[in-house]
Parts: C-alpha cells; sequence; structure tokens
C-alpha cells in the first residue's frame, strides 16, 4: 500500500500515541494543545538545534531540519539533525541548501545517521525510540539506503544514547503507524487512564483523567459534586 502525499501523518504523533492515546486523539483530532515547563523547554531545545546551520567537519556533514516523508507508511516530518558519514579516506561533500535533494547515486557507501534531541533523559519506554525509528524509515525510502542505527541526544545528560534500529524496533513502528491511522481517522477521543506520567502532562487540566477515568463519566461525576454541595448547605430555612 501507497499514500499520497495529503495522506501523510505527522512523525511526532507517533510518540504522543505511545505516551497516551487520548493525547495523541486531544492534539491531533480535537487540535488542542498547551504548554507547560517540559514542553517549552524542548521547544527551545529543537529550535537550537534547527538554528545551528548545516556543517562539514572532516568526513561527516550534519544537515539540519531536513524534510523527511514515507509514502508507504504514510508519515512526514522533519529531522532534528542527519549526519551523513563519508566513506573511509573520502572527505564530506558541501551540502548547503536548505531544501537540499541527494541523488541516491551520490550516496554509496555513506553511512546516514540521524539524531534526535530530546530536554529530558532516556525514559523507560521506547516513545523516543520509535520516533528516531520512523526518521530512519523515512530516510531508507528517500534515499534507497539501509540505515542500523542513530541516537538521542538528552539535554538533562548532555550526552547521546545510541539506539539500534533491530527488527522489533522496526515492527514497532509500524504497527504504531497502523494504530494511529486508525485512531485519528476514528474521529473519536479515548477516554482518560490515570496514570503516574499524566502529571507530567501539559494537557491535564482538560484531559481531566481524574474526571474521566475509570468507570466515572462528567455526568455523575458532576452530578456527585452538586449533591455533597446541597448536602453541606443545610436545611432550607424559608
Amino acid at each position: 500500500m501507497s499514500f499520497t502525499e495529503n495522506e501523510l501523518l505527522p512523525i511526532s504523533a507517533l510518540q504522543h500515541l505511545l505516551f497516551c492515546e487520548r493525547q495523541c486523539a486531544l492534539i491531533h483530532v480535537e487540535q488542542v494543545w498547551l504548554e507547560n515547563r517540559l514542553t517549552a523547554e524542548g521547544k527551545v531545545l529543537h529550535e537550537k538545534a534547527h538554528q545551528q546551520g548545516h556543517e562539514t567537519r572532516n568526513s561527516v556533514r550534519s544537515v539540519r531540519s531536513l524534510q523527511l516523508r514515507s509514502l508507504a507508511i504514510g508519515i512526514a516530518g522533519v529531522a532534528d539533525v542527519i549526519e551523513f558519514h563519508a566513506p573511509a579516506g573520502q572527505r564530506a561533500a558541501e551540502m548547503s541548501d536548505d531544501n537540499f535533494w541527494v541523488e541516491k547515486s551520490a550516496l554509496t557507501g555513506w553511512q546516514v545517521f540521524p539524531i534526535e534531541y530530546k530536554r529530558g533523559k532516556r525514559k523507560v519506554t521506547r516513545v523516543d525510540e520509535v520516533q528516531l525509528c520512523a526518521q530512519a524509515l523515512c530516510l531508507e525510502e528517500m534515499l534507497d539506503t539501509t540505515i542500523s542505527d542513530g541516537a538521542i541526544f538528552y539535554g538533562e545528560e548532555q550526552g547521546r544514547v545510541s539506539v539500534a534500529f533491530d527488527p522489533a524496533l522496526r515492527a514497532l513502528t509500524a504497527h504504531l503507524c497502523v494504530r494511529l491511522r486508525e485512531v485519528l481517522y476514528g474521529q473519536r477521543t479515548p477516554p482518560a487512564i490515570r496514570k503516574p506520567a499524566c502529571k507530567q502532562c501539559s494537557l491535564i487540566d482538560i484531559c481531566m483523567p481524574e474526571v474521566t477515568a475509570g468507570h466515572t463519566n462528567v455526568e455523575s461525576y458532576f452530578g456527585a459534586i452538586l449533591a455533597s454541595s446541597l448536602s453541606n448547605e443545610g436545611p432550607n430555612e424559608d
């Protein structure tokens, strides 16, 4: 199956989906977004990565803000940094055009190495790895190459964490691309599931997991509040 340019979904939504399907639907279906300290810091880190421009150092050419897309799995986005490592004995060619396109034949023997920037530290789940793997799948399709690994730079750790694009990670990423399309095309926001990560979510006041999680619906929640309020008023003396 192949998708058209108009059918491509954002790579960033995969991270939202794996973190929380309700958050993903709130952002990408209901178009709701709020900043908190964590999201603001992450935004600044990404902007800094994108603004540094392209550079060549010996055998490595670093390209920033490269537009990515895969018609095979139906996703698109922007890479923070892609490193092009020249074959042994060669120097990296200049690639200064912000919208450059590399001829596939020109990359024979080169290593393509995607790098994603995150403000925090490495996570227990594979949420960041999925986002990076999605970028690699796009690059493989665009450049007709194979990418074995990449890295995530974590701001709190001030260092890179290597990510191998093994079969399990590739399968998870492809599965999430299918699930993302189901969630977004379904146009229905899933109910909340209260979990520890909720307190870090910038949408917690809109999502209201305390209200919507479990078997409690909004009507019964506000009904309980009203009943409690009336009982606390005491007897009517009129």
